[in-house]
């Protein structure tokens, strides 16, 4: 007798999958680090395919089925291209700002982040799969924001037919009964998923001329070009060498002119050498996973900016409690833990505390913590990455909080801007 095949036993056909994907991968080149770091995981309880947040891909072995590998090459692109652009964390922020709770209002705002997708995804050898979710579809223009998308969406006639949709927590932040959790099997860390963002907005940055527009306009903004580092650490620097001895070092690779008048004494003469920098990144919970990754990139840009001399630069990660500090290797390699609330000073105390004493702290952050009382003894910069209304910033589980401003003893700069305060 012959074995059954996956359809007739009712299991997942992997070769039918696994080949959807490497179509998908040449389709769109510049997705393939994403596409290949997917953890396929059968479920019977998913419609089709669906993601959570830690990069596990649920797959619904009826849909593989009944999908031709043309159109399963879509959805490859499809659910990959929500987790590349933070739809669970945008999901969970907007529903706190605007006070979204139920079911209805998440499955409002997958199908806004599936109009951001597929305004411009398919084509150019990549199929639209049947039922694709289109603005147009909803009588909305092309080319917005899942943000903007959701204030035009309401639960009604257009998305009647809709209701099977559930790209899951991966699309909208809201965990479902078959995801495995952050406990579970076979998903990415925090600093797994920042590194294949990072690579995949380096080779779109790359390649523009052959990437949509909604791509590209995601690298450019999610990934944005790194702050001027140079020009504010050298700001920094300028201040932080101003003390007696700080940021020099005695050499004798070249003496010191005074050695004439010490015969047969050679003495070392002072050099300047770069700042020792010590960078805290913010990785509560009010952080999204794109702004840790961009965070990585200003760290890349500040180790530039110091002359590439990785030895002169130390990484923390702080919530409400400081992480280890540690010496930078590579940008992308970094770990980033954290999740929970903020508390920015415990960084700061232990950035001061680590040896070598750093001559600048560099603080990237969305500026929701408290802040030292007393000026560091150090040079500061602060990076705060962009909020709208920040000002009226509140801590989710305290509507009375209002968060300090940044200091004024540090430089502030808004990551995403050229201009500072301070």
């Amino acid at each position: 007798m012959s074995a059954d095949t996956p359809e007739q036993a009712g299991r997942l056909d992997r070769d039918k999958l696994f080949a959807a994907r490497l179509l998908a991968a040449r389709a769109r080149p510049y997705l393939a680090t994403a596409l290949f770091a997917l953890h396929t995981v059968e479920s019977k309880r998913v419609p089709t395919m669906a993601v959570d947040r830690h990069w596990r891909c649920y797959v619904s072995p009826a849909f593989v089925d009944r999908m031709p590998v043309e159109e399963l090459a879509g959805a490859w692109v499809h659910e990959v291209s929500h987790l590349l652009r933070d739809h669970h964390g945008r999901g969970d922020r907007v529903a706190r700002e605007r006070g979204l709770t139920g079911v209805g209002d998440r499955l409002r705002m997958n199908i806004a982040a599936d109009c951001e997708i597929n305004d411009d995804v398919y084509g150019d050898g990549l199929v639209q799969p049947k039922g694709a979710v289109r603005p147009w579809r909803l009588k909305l223009p092309e080319g917005q924001l899942m943000e903007e998308y959701l204030s035009g969406i309401s639960l009604g006639p257009l998305t009647l037919d809709l209701s099977w949709l559930d790209c899951g927590s991966g699309a909208d932040g809201l965990e479902r009964e078959w995801d495995l959790g952050s406990d579970g099997a076979d998903g990415l860390s925090e600093q797994e998923r920042d590194a294949v963002r990072f690579r995949v907005a380096q080779g779109i940055k790359a390649h523009p001329g052959d990437t949509p527009q909604g791509w590209r306009r995601w690298a450019e903004e999610a990934f944005h070009p790194p702050q001027p580092w140079r020009d504010l650490l050298g700001a920094a620097l300028r201040s932080a060498v101003s003390g007696s001895g700080a940021g020099d070092d005695y050499s004798y690779g070249r003496p010191s002119r005074r050695s004439a008048g010490v015969p047969g004494t050679v003495l070392p003469s002072l050099r300047r050498r770069p700042p020792r920098v010590c960078v805290i990144i913010d990785t509560s919970g009010s952080v999204s996973d794109g702004e840790l990754g961009s965070a990585l990139l200003e760290v890349a840009a500040i180790s530039h900016a110091v002359g590439g001399r990785r030895d002169l630069i130390n990484v923390l990660s702080c919530d409400a409690a400081a992480g280890v500090v540690r010496p930078l290797c590579r940008a992308e390699g970094i770990p980033l833990v954290g999740g929970g609330g903020t508390d920015l000073r415990t960084g700061f105390e232990k950035a001061l505390r680590s040896r070598p004493r750093p001559d600048v702290v560099v603080a990237l952050t969305d500026g929701q913590t408290p802040w030292p009382s007393a000026r560091p003894s150090c040079r500061t910069v602060i990076g705060l990455f962009p909020r709208p209304g920040r000002s009226r910033a509140r801590r989710e589980n305290d509507p009375e909080y209002m968060p300090d401003s940044p200091p004024a003893w540090a430089r502030v700069v808004e990551i995403g801007s050229a201009s500072g305060a301070g």
